[in-house]
Formats: structure tokens, C-alpha cells, sequence
């Protein structure tokens, strides 16, 4: 499933393209990816949208326009979705073509094809409202309005500025679980996913089982720059890519994959100590550690 820095890569080509461009057409072809949202209402919203901004908080990204500002175009990948910005000329293969849920087509014939292979994920238009803290919602926007469904359930991002850094690392240490699943926790701190909790675990010389009350104070806030440090980097090369499903939307893949330390590379020699990597299951995920660099 694509990540923080694999999300942030697809908010900042929808940005770089569709910012100042108005929706002329909506086509949808599967109704299922606007989870539960009628045809008629999501086209007659989304028909006219001129997009002023392009906003994200963790894996969840939405559209705003400042002639509708009551709504957001609310857009999540899930698995296996791409955001794929395309020329009028561009006719897609025959594979990615019986994956596209919906398009939208904007004034300048330049389309904007919402693939979905597995259908986890969404495209849908939700109400806003503002974040208590009146700071901007996330990467992207200037006003503090993000989609409503997300308020209270979602946290700011690692890599979001507003991030209380002290306030998250205290939070984490409250918590009585394994710190690999705190991490997982979308409450505590959003767009941690598997890959950089793992990056982040070994970055710091964290166990993964380490119940997160047992952390300290300074490690629990290390453990948090860890992640921000290793999805800066990832995010540089695009992201990772393990297979085709992941890729920004031009359709190019990412290449941090080639600098994961831990992640994916159970069995492997430890890229610090030369040690066996290993491989347990924490919180119903795959987690890879090294047992000397990661003490019990």
C-alpha cells in the first residue's frame, strides 16, 4: 500500500497539474470507488470543480475550490489506486483501461483517470470543516479545512510542519502496546505505514515488541525523527515501488526501494552489523528487525 512519501508524490503532480483547471466532464465507469456516494450527486458536484488546491494529511488527499468551499473531492488510493494525469491524446493500454473507475476531463482536454485495480480504494466528495487548532489542514493548503470524516480520526503527518513533535512522542509512550503498532496508529501520528515503521525501528535501534510505555521520553521523539528522516529520502527518489501498482501521476514508479534497510529483506545480511535480518509478525503485519542492532 503506498505511504506518506508515495502519497505525497501523487498530491504534488495533481498540484503541479490541476491546480487553476476547472472539470468539464466527469465520466464514472465503477460507482463502487465513491463508496456509497450516488452517481448524479458526486457528477454534478464535480462537473464545473475548478481546483484551487490540492491538500494532504497522511495517505488521504483531497481537492479544494474556492467557489465550492463547503466541499472537498476527497481522494484515496488504497491499495492499488493511481491518479494518473493524461493529454487528450494519450489512449490507455488495454490492461490499465479495464482498471479506470473514474475520469474526470478538464477544460483543456487533459484528463485526470482514477485506476483502481482491487477497488479499495475511493474518490468522493465530503463536507469540510475546520481543524480545532486553526492551522493549515496539511501539505498543500493555507485555511485549516480538511474533509469532516477525517476530524478526530486522523492526525497531522510526520513530515506535516504543525506536527507537535513533544505532544505526539508523549502520546506514543502512553500507550501499552508494541511500539511497532503504535506507530501504525493513524491517531497518534498519520502516514506511518509498515515500511517506514520498520526503517524507522531500525534507524533508531528500537525493538519492534518494545511496549511503547517503556519507551523513553528521548528515544520515543527519535523514533518520530527517524521516520521523518527516512521518508524525506524516499520521498526525494519518489517513493518505493515494489511493483507496478505504485507510481506517481505521469505513471513513473519510485526507487527507494533500492535504499531499504530492513524492509522486505528478511533473511539478508544486516546492512550495519553484518547480522541475519529477521522476520516476526507484529500487529498482523510482517516486521523485519535486526536482533543485534535492535536489542530485546
Amino acid at each position: 500500500m503506498p505511504e506518506l512519501p508515495e502519497v505525497e508524490v501523487v498530491r504534488r503532480g495533481l498540484e503541479k497539474n490541476l491546480v487553476g483547471e476547472r472539470i468539464e466532464q466527469v465520466r464514472i465507469v465503477d460507482a463502487r470507488s465513491l463508496k456509497g456516494q450516488t452517481a448524479d450527486e458526486f457528477a454534478s458536484l464535480a462537473t464545473g470543480w475548478l481546483v484551487s488546491e490540492v491538500a494532504r494529511r497522511g495517505k488521504f488527499i483531497w481537492l479544494l475550490s474556492e467557489e465550492e468551499p463547503e466541499w472537498a473531492l476527497l481522494i484515496h488510493l488504497g491499495m492499488s489506486g493511481q491518479a494518473l494525469v493524461n493529454g487528450p491524446d494519450v489512449t490507455l493500454d488495454e490492461k490499465t483501461r479495464s482498471h479506470l473507475r473514474v475520469q474526470f476531463i478538464f477544460e483543456d482536454g487533459r484528463r485526470l483517470d482514477f485506476i483502481d485495480q482491487r477497488i479499495f480504494g475511493r474518490v468522493r466528495f465530503e463536507r469540510v470543516c475546520a481543524d480545532p487548532d486553526g492551522k493549515p489542514a496539511g501539505w498543500g493548503t493555507t485555511t485549516p479545512l480538511l474533509p469532516q470524516v477525517l476530524q478526530g480520526k486522523l492526525a497531522r503527518d510526520a513530515l506535516d510542519p504543525a506536527l507537535d513533535l513533544k505532544a505526539a512522542s508523549e502520546k506514543l509512550r502512553k500507550r501499552k502496546i508494541p511500539i511497532k503498532a503504535a506507530l501504525l496508529d493513524q491517531g497518534l501520528v498519520s502516514g506511518v505505514g509498515n515500511i517506514y515503521a520498520d526503517e524507522a525501528l531500525f534507524a533508531a535501534g528500537v525493538y519492534p515488541l518494545t511496549p511503547s510505555s517503556r519507551i523513553s521520553g528521548v528515544k520515543a521523539r527519535k523514533i518520530y525523527e527517524c521516520a521523518q528522516e527516512v521518508m524525506r529520502r524516499a520521498l526525494a527518489v519518489g517513493g518505493t515501488s515494489f511493483d507496478e501498482l505504485y507510481v506517481d501521476t505521469d505513471g513513473n514508479p519510485g526507487y527507494f526501494s533500492r535504499s531499504l534497510n530492513v524492509y522486505g529483506r528478511a533473511g539478508e545480511a544486516c546492512p550495519r552489523c553484518n547480522g541475519t535480518l529477521e522476520k516476526i509478525t507484529v500487529a498482523g503485519r510482517g516486521t523485519t528487525f535486526c536482533g543485534s542492532c535492535q536489542k530485546r
